[in-house]
Parts: C-alpha cells; structure tokens; sequence
C-alpha cells in the first residue's frame, strides 16, 4: 500500500497524541471502539479514519478532533526557520527543538485540562 503524505502526518499526529496520554494502541483502541491493527494502520498513514472514527480517537485523547490536524501555522514556522538565511545549523536545530516542545507542552496541558 502507497503512503498517503495527508495520512501519515495525520497519523503521526494521533501517535504523539497517544503517546502524550500515555496509552498504548490498544488502549487507544478499545476506548474508540476500532480494532487494534485498523488503529496501526491509521498511526502509520496507510489509511485515512472518516470524520467518525477521528471524533472517536479525539474523545478518546481527550482533545478536540481540530486538533489532530496539522497546523498551517506551525509548518510555517518551522519553514521560516529552516529558511532564514541569518541563523546557524546549531541555532536552527535549537529554535526547531524549541518550538516543537512548546507545541507538545500545549498540548499536554490541553489533554489535561480535557481529562
């Protein structure tokens, strides 16, 4: 099966998520009422969940469906800093690292305020 680039970023998404709640998949699973391999399927963007079974995998995390797609805004930002002409390897590297955990730290407190 081809990679769907959409798919695999959403699924990423969904992992991370997971992995912030600390559950496994098959938790994951269970609580959104999926099967375990249709969830690993989806965690390495191989298929694509329809609108009601993302709403069920957010209830789940504890986070708003919106949430689980990636941000225009953040690529931007990680755009802007790969591209910026003035800034080292070392402190692109740096800006990335740190932006990346803002991002997580977000999200966390968000799945804890959801929780």
């Amino acid at each position: 099966m081809d990679e769907d680039p959409q798919a695999s970023s959403l699924g990423e998404m969904i992992r991370k998520q997971r992995e912030l709640a600390s559950l496994t998949m098959r938790q994951l699973s269970k609580m959104a009422g999926i099967s375990n391999p249709y969830l690993s399927q989806i965690e390495h963007g191989l298929r694509e969940p329809s609108q009601a079974v993302l709403r069920e995998i957010a209830t789940s995390l504890g986070i708003d469906p919106d949430e689980l797609q990636p941000e225009a805004e953040e690529i931007g930002v990680r755009d802007a800093i790969a591209a910026d002409p003035g800034l080292t390897a070392a402190q692109r590297r740096a800006l990335t690292e740190v932006y990346t955990s803002m991002i997580a730290a977000t999200a966390a407190r968000r799945a804890d305020r959801n929780s």
